[in-house]
């Protein structure tokens, strides 16, 4: 079930960064330290009272682009353009999101530019069993002192309820302000569980997802039918391959975070993001012309932080110039771009041709059964008494870390918990030895592996 999506919606120099990286910050959620590239804060998970859901910044109007100053002082929103910015900005985040913060500053007062974002807020939205969906919480921010929050007052003018003062910066309010959000999001009633094997299809912009995907549909004769997700989601299509039930998620490319337009584009990556955490396996799609880019890496980055398994797909083949030695270097190099996920297959194929495709979905299937794979306890020890008495870890102060125990807590993906005398001492090499070791017994073809550290009590 994907996590309720909130939009924040404000014009700049409101505060929505501010809350953006507050609500970030203060998240309850585990944060694991990985190798590759961190994620953008294009998106960002928070938490409150058990309940997670995601929050993305809409990015803000510039007044000061169709007006003659700024805050209280008067502002020319006559231009069809402008209009249309603001227009597309708040029906993006009415039509994809749970729940909507509309951000408005204190100090600056009631703008023109306010009133605008809240008749198309009100306008869009749609009255269901008397509540308005999707709500529409108004922010004021900037709130520092008593005599702001009183200033709160002007902001009824809008029509959007109660305001709710809050610091973005100080962080007053912001636990009142989450309350009141949680308890608008929509439940979560019990839905008939898919058992379908999830595979994202990613990849930066034009490499051939939508290729593959039409091939792996076109050689396919089972085809049940192409379902449309919800519209935060991707596309997805449902097929059976050998008796086993497979959904295919069809992504937007992802851009740089510099090359991302505001609007559209935003919420199609959002989408992209959030169809990495629902699949199990991603097909992580790369131009053979253009080689493998800093942006190829930065998607990986973004499948291992979400610990899914992997299959690199190097599409329009067809069109290298090839001799004996072609692949082995190509692989190579994938090898050195994605370092830290060196236990992925690699495919080559042509999308365009139909060249190796019908080697895409077996490959994918198989990781998956990798990735549910479970070790016995008495091989998980056996394995690590052996890699510490090949290698011992490196001592830092005078101390040395000792893994006393370990055992496989579960798969999807395989997750081992490894008591230990102190799990400071942990350093990544370490941890990365004893990874490659359990690989040696095991390889989890395409699934990345994760170690825990606990104290021994």
């Amino acid at each position: 079930m994907p996590k309720p999506v909130v939009a924040l919606v404000g014009r700049p120099n409101v505060g929505k960064s501010t809350l953006f990286n507050r609500l970030a910050e203060e998240r309850l959620a585990v944060v694991d330290s990985v190798p590759g590239t961190t994620r953008d804060r294009l998106i960002t998970e928070a938490e409150w009272s058990g309940t997670a859901f995601d929050i993305i910044d809409t990015g803000g109007i510039d007044p000061s682009q169709t007006g003659p100053g700024r805050g209280q002082q008067p502002l020319s929103i006559g231009s069809a353009e402008f209009i249309q910015q603001i227009r597309v900005q708040a029906e993006i985040a009415i039509e994809e999101a749970d729940a909507v913060l509309f951000i408005v500053d204190v100090d600056g007062g009631v703008t023109p530019a306010d009133r605008e974002v809240a008749q198309i807020l009100r306008r869009h939205q749609h009255e269901v069993d008397g509540k308005r969906i999707p709500p529409v919480l108004l922010v004021a921010n900037k709130c520092d002192s008593e005599e702001r929050r009183t200033l709160a007052v002007q902001f009824y003018e809008l029509g959007l309820g109660d305001p709710h003062s809050i610091s973005a910066l100080h962080g007053t309010g912001i636990g009142d302000l989450l309350d009141v959000l949680i308890a608008t999001f929509p439940m979560r009633g019990e839905e008939t569980e898919d058992e379908s094997v999830k595979i994202a299809i990613v990849g930066k912009p034009n490499v051939g997802k939508s290729s593959l995907l039409n091939q792996l549909l076109g050689e396919e004769r089972a085809i049940v039918s192409p379902i449309p997700g919800t519209t935060r989601d991707a596309i997805d299509t449902h097929l059976e391959y050998d008796g086993i039930p497979v959904t295919l998620i069809d992504t937007a490319g992802i851009r740089k975070r510099g090359q991302i337009e505001p609007g559209v584009e935003k919420y199609s990556v959002l989408r992209s993001l959030q169809a990495i955490e629902r699949a199990a396996v991603a097909l992580l799609v790369i131009d053979a012309e253009s080689r493998i880019s800093a942006q190829d890496t930065h998607i990986a980055g973004f499948i291992l932080e979400a610990w899914k398994s992997t299959v690199v797909v190097v599409n329009k083949w067809d069109a290298i110039e090839k001799d004996t030695y072609t692949m082995d270097t190509y692989t190579a190099q994938v090898r050195q771009q994605l370092n830290f996920m060196d236990y992925v297959p690699v495919l080559f194929i042509s999308a365009k041709t139909g060249q190796r495709v019908d080697k895409v979905l077996p490959m994918a299937l198989q990781v998956q059964e990798e990735r549910l794979v479970r070790l016995s306890t008495s091989q998980i020890n056996r394995i690590l008494q052996d890699a510490q008495s090949r290698h011992a870890a490196p001592s830092h102060a005078g101390r040395q870390l000792k893994v006393y125990y370990g055992t496989q807590v579960r798969s999807d993906p395989p997750t081992f918990l490894l008591y230990c005398n102190d799990p400071k001492l942990a350093h990544f090499t370490y941890q990365r030895y004893l990874e490659n070791c359990i690989r040696e017994s095991y390889r989890f073809l395409g699934t990345p592996v994760r170690l825990v550290f606990r104290p021994r009590r």
